[in-house]
């Protein structure tokens, strides 16, 4: 075994190492990161900040109904019946603690146009199936809503194909279709504030929008929470983005109909990411992309999320890197690929050398060792003095733009329990940031070598980006999916009351007693 006084000998020539001219590079290169992701996340709270005078002026101005248009006038009757009519296609997959929130937020719409919801389900199978047909049941004539059963996918994931036979069955006359996954929960003006974009610029192929996740409070969520929150600054530009999230996608009915640039055939054969698609055909053709500034939405995360559930939540969202549908877009994931990895590396190797550096400085302290005994190059604490300071100016300017998504959402549905931020565990944050970015590039190199993900009970395998085989292995995958925590198998032909009823019991107990993110 080594003594300690062996132990102090290698810290101090470790410290020493660590301040070589390439480990400066790289300690330096990890305060830049920190600084423009802190600086990023700046710039999108002045965008999201923006929005929320703007909601408060018009409040002040006599209209309460902000949230909805800022031109109250634009509510009046006459205007009402000149909106244009929207499908809405949502691809279900399982049933969870949150669904039943969700939907009702997404079919209780304030939009004055006509509208239809496309509940999509792979069978009647699907725990989702029976929940959905009572929620229905409840509002009965109040909404033009119905369930489709879409069967197994065979050329695509089962995601995808559910979008495409809903919008196959979309009313013919509808304008524009918005694709929404079951775990957004929509503010009443959403759907309005989409559509009055859409109308506005004719040029736009594809509006979107992006989560804000409420952690449950397992680390496995913060992760996620994480995660998100680097890619949360491409879509709070407040207009034009590059970025395409698939939760909540809206786009020109007719792009469908007539398969513009190849949208159908794209998804269709061998599609595996819907956004990731979507965007490649929007970069390929020049198309515009935007993101309104109000298109934020509470996504609140399960509370049984475990840290099993968030690697394989990791593992696809690495493997849609994997999929491509030319030359060009395979060029650019690969080099996304690279500079992800890089830069997630990057992030963690100054926290590993402060570490280091602190290490030998307490040996140093504790045995009492003089400047000139100790060898210790007191480079190192300032260098780790450096990093804590730009961490903390990270987390701050996360907090800030948190704090802010949380204000926005609660002016955007002020018929629903404010939202809070003070339940955030900001040193499981910390942690989450070292594990995730620890993580990202093994998940990203296994995703390359292995070409084949299990998604929601089905497992893809890929060749040449396109998905060329379909396993499945019906309760041999997971159980459960990753971040809704949601039920994938039910008894065939009968409903699963127990996932139903206590989902409900839930949503009773939430509304009676909100949660500890409704607070």
């Amino acid at each position: 075994m080594w003594s300690l006084d062996s132990l102090d000998a290698f810290l101090f020539a470790a410290s020493k190492a660590c301040c070589s001219p390439i480990a400066l590079f790289i300690q330096i290169q990890g305060f830049v990161i920190c600084l423009l992701l802190a600086f990023g996340w700046a710039l999108a709270s002045y965008v999201r900040s923006k929005e929320i005078r703007r909601l408060k002026e018009s409040i002040k101005g006599g209209n309460n109904f902000a949230f909805l248009s800022y031109d109250i006038n634009d509510l009046e009757h006459s205007s009402q019946l000149n909106l244009p009519r929207v499908s809405i296609v949502m691809p279900l997959k399982g049933f969870g603690e949150h669904n039943l929130h969700n939907w009702r937020t997404q079919i209780t719409s304030l939009y004055g146009g006509p509208l239809e919801y496309l509940f999509v389900v792979e069978s009647t199978e699907d725990p989702a199936y029976h929940a959905v047909k009572r929620l229905l049941s409840d509002f009965k004539d109040e909404v033009d809503a119905k369930i489709i059963v879409a069967g197994l996918s065979t050329t695509c994931s089962q995601k995808i194909h559910n979008q495409l036979v809903g919008v196959e069955r979309m009313h013919k006359d509808s304008k524009y279709v918005l694709f929404l996954d079951d775990d957004v929960r929509l503010h009443p003006g959403s759907i309005g504030a989409l559509t009055a974009e859409m109308e506005k610029n004719p040029d736009i192929f594809i509006q979107t929008g992006y989560p804000l996740d409420l952690p449950s409070g397992s680390l496995g969520s913060y992760c996620i929470y994480e995660y998100h929150m680097p890619c949360s600054m491409g879509f709070a530009t407040g207009g034009k983005t590059f970025f395409l999230w698939g939760g909540c996608m809206m786009m020109q009915a007719d792009d469908f109909r007539t398969n513009r640039h190849g949208v159908v055939s794209e998804l269709r054969d061998g599609g595996y990411s819907d956004d990731m698609t979507l965007a490649a055909i929007a970069g390929a053709h020049k198309r515009l992309i935007t993101s309104p500034p109000v298109a934020v939405f509470p996504h609140p995360l399960a509370s049984d999320l475990t840290f099993p559930r968030y690697w394989n939540y990791l593992r696809k969202q690495t493997f849609v890197l994997e999929s491509y549908t030319t030359k060009v877009n395979w060029i650019m994931n690969r080099a996304l690929f690279s500079t992800h990895c890089y830069l997630s590396w990057g992030f963690i190797a100054p926290y590993l050398m402060s570490a280091i550096h602190l290490a030998a400085a307490l040996r140093c302290y504790f045995k009492g060792y003089s400047v000139d005994e100790a060898t210790f190059p007191f480079t190192g604490l300032l260098l780790a003095c450096c990093l804590a300071t730009c961490t903390l100016i990270e987390l701050f300017s996360m907090s800030n733009l948190t704090r802010i998504e949380v204000k926005l959402c609660n002016l955007l549905s002020p018929e629903a329990p404010p939202l809070s931020l003070a339940y955030y565990n900001w040193s499981l944050i910390f942690v989450a940031m070292l594990v995730d970015n620890f993580l990202y590039p093994i998940s990203a190199m296994r995703s390359h070598f292995s070409q084949s993900i299990n998604w929601s009970g089905i497992r893809y395998h890929l060749q040449d980006g396109k998905i060329s085989k379909i396993e499945r292995s019906k309760g041999k995958g997971p159980k459960y999916t990753d971040l809704g925590g949601k039920h994938l198998y039910g008894k065939k032909g009968s409903p699963n009351n127990y996932s139903f009823l206590r989902s409900l019991s839930r949503s009773y107990v939430e509304w009676r007693q909100p949660k500890k993110y409704d607070l």
